[in-house]
């Protein structure tokens, strides 16, 4: 029995660092020789960084679940279960949860089994992970995008539709999906979103489509509603290849579970004005001010992302997730 395995982490399809399996369930994160030495090497995250802006790489393991830079790179609640159920692993062990999604995660990060790699049995674990065939990977990969809602990376076929690749890589759009518990969150995030373009604020391309107009999604899927909400990925370039993106969890290198509590506004605008300019400043708080007014309660730090046009520097994302809460607020 191998009690180590070792995961490839990529940046722009370049390999950077090793995420490796130490056994007892514990992982650790490092760079490679080549990535620390590299002065003008591409940004990862800012939580990387030091406070006089030189590379950590002093990083402890961690039990169970990844650091948090990648763990935020998984999906959520419902959502993750679904896509931990399809690779055949438990949600928990986030180290085989990115192994079976990660050549699809959002931003330009990567991770895939290290060349040459056994991946390791776990004869003393009731909830091993199963060596299955690729499609059972394959299938959960076209889910990897993070977040809560049941939401499907889906590509523009030749007739103009959408279609959820069967490989489940390079889709260019997000599709979300009506929820099961909150009516109408498709509807009501196309309103907002096109409602924030209407007064300047970036806004990627969107839009209200019939989810029968959808190829290849999941039996049953209509039965929670008619209509899906679509935004183009602004992680994706035209010819396919990544920009990569961090949400300020990640920034802050905080767990999903602590997206409501770790960190203020005041104290994202602060890192915006740091690593950006006052134009992202002006955004920021022209689309905190958006929110309140439409009555948005779920503005965590997951729903707020610096983007890496050029590699290194980070802007502020376009907006994403503008959605009104109060019509879900218990006796409103």
């Amino acid at each position: 029995m191998l009690d180590v395995s070792f995961l490839t982490v990529k940046l722009h399809g370049k390999p950077i660092g090793t995420l490796t399996h130490l056994g007892d369930e514990r992982s650790i994160f490092t760079f490679n020789d080549a990535y620390i030495g590299n002065a003008d090497r591409e940004t990862l995250g800012l939580s990387f960084k030091d406070q006089y802006g030189e590379l950590r790489n002093d990083f402890r393991p961690i039990k169970v679940k990844l650091m948090p830079f990648f763990s935020n790179l998984l999906p959520e609640g419902r959502l993750r279960s679904y896509l931990a159920e399809k690779a055949g692993v438990n949600e928990m062990r986030e180290f085989f949860l990115i192994q079976a999604l990660g050549r699809d995660l959002p931003g330009a990060v990567t991770v895939e089994v290290a060349e040459d790699e056994a991946r390791p049995l776990f004869d003393d674990l009731d909830d091993q992970v199963e060596v299955k065939g690729s499609n059972t990977h394959e299938n959960a990969l076209r889910f990897s995008l993070a977040g809560v809602q049941l939401k499907f990376s889906a590509v523009i076929d030749a007739a103009g539709g959408l279609t959820i690749p069967a490989s489940g890589i390079g889709g260019g759009w997000i599709v979300k999906l009506p929820s099961r518990e909150y009516h109408g969150v498709p509807e009501n995030e196309f309103s907002m979103m096109t409602l924030a373009r209407m007064v300047g604020i970036n806004v990627p391309p969107i839009g209200l489509v019939d989810i029968s107009g959808i190829k290849n999604l999941p039996d049953g899927i209509d039965q929670l509603g008619d209509k899906a909400f679509i935004i183009e990925r602004f992680d994706r370039c035209e010819d396919g290849t990544s920009i990569h993106i961090e949400d300020f969890a990640q920034v802050y290198g905080v767990y999903s579970e602590d997206k409501y509590k770790k960190a203020s506004n005041r104290s994202i605008a602060s890192v915006i004005a740091a690593e950006s300019d006052h134009n992202d400043v002006a955004e920021f708080i022209r689309r905190l001010t958006f929110n309140t007014l439409i009555g948005n309660g779920d503005m965590h730090l997951k729903n707020w992302s610096l983007i890496y046009p050029d590699q290194r520097t980070a802007k502020l994302s376009p907006a994403y997730d503008f959605v009104s809460t109060i019509p879900y607020i218990p006796g409103v």
